[in-house]
């Protein structure tokens, strides 16, 4: 039996999704095959609709219809119930959008507390993480502010923090940094990588940017449905 330290923390094999449109099969994602090891950080490069964003959704467990195999640190996602889909994604993955979708309502120690809260813990515990991460993403001033009164910058490093609070083996980054300017969007990549790192998180982030691509462990593009 393989040491499960060292297994792979996704194992994509002949992952495929197509869908119908106007009585017409377009095969987004076509045979992918992917492995990602524990720590490592993967950019899956590729234009608007090359089928990054259906990646994703494949490989975090937001969406039925495709074929093929999806492991999650050694668990076959594609055998378990909508049930075991759920809890696997709960205690695997973190996610970052291009967009923070952070609940308006609550400020950002509040938006990092959530998730922990949902995943059992207490709220002293998550109050604790929630902080830490805040403090190791410059925010630590920024606790009691609501989305609405946070930096379009400070908003996405909030959302880091949120996908980082369950302490996941995967983090998935949808074009994390697509709506910033280009000098924070730098920043804000720099502390995500730096974060995913110090945790011994791995990460696969969507991008159509190769000079953020460059920075990560591994560069992939996503090609008429297959990797190159």
């Amino acid at each position: 039996m393989n040491d499960p330290v060292n297994r792979p923390v996704v194992k994509l094999t002949r992952l495929t999704r197509s869908f119908e449109q106007g009585g017409e099969r377009i095969d987004v994602l076509r045979g992918v095959d992917l492995e990602i090891q524990p720590g490592e950080i993967v950019a899956l490069l590729g234009p608007s609709g090359s089928g990054k964003s259906t990646m994703l959704q494949a490989v975090g467990l937001l969406e039925g219809g495709f074929g093929g195999k999806i492991e999650l640190s050694g668990i076959d996602a594609t055998t378990l119930s909508s049930n075991g889909r759920t809890t696997l994604r709960r205690d695997h993955l973190g996610f970052v959008y291009q967009f923070h979708h952070l609940l308006p309502d609550f400020n950002a120690l509040e938006n990092v507390v959530l998730p922990q809260m949902v995943a059992g813990k207490t709220r002293e515990e998550a109050d604790i993480r929630a902080a830490e991460l805040l403090d190791a993403l410059g925010l630590g001033a920024r606790k009691t502010h609501r989305p609405s009164q946070l930096s379009g910058g400070e908003q996405q490093r909030v959302a880091v923090a949120r996908a980082l609070a369950n302490r996941p083996n995967l983090v998935l980054a949808d074009e994390p940094t697509g709506n910033l300017d280009e000098k924070t969007a730098d920043r804000v990549l720099a502390e995500f990588l730096a974060l995913v790192r110090g945790e011994g998180s791995s990460a696969l982030v969507a991008t159509h940017n190769e000079r953020l691509a460059a920075k990560m462990d591994r560069v992939f593009r996503l090609h008429e449905g297959l990797l190159e």
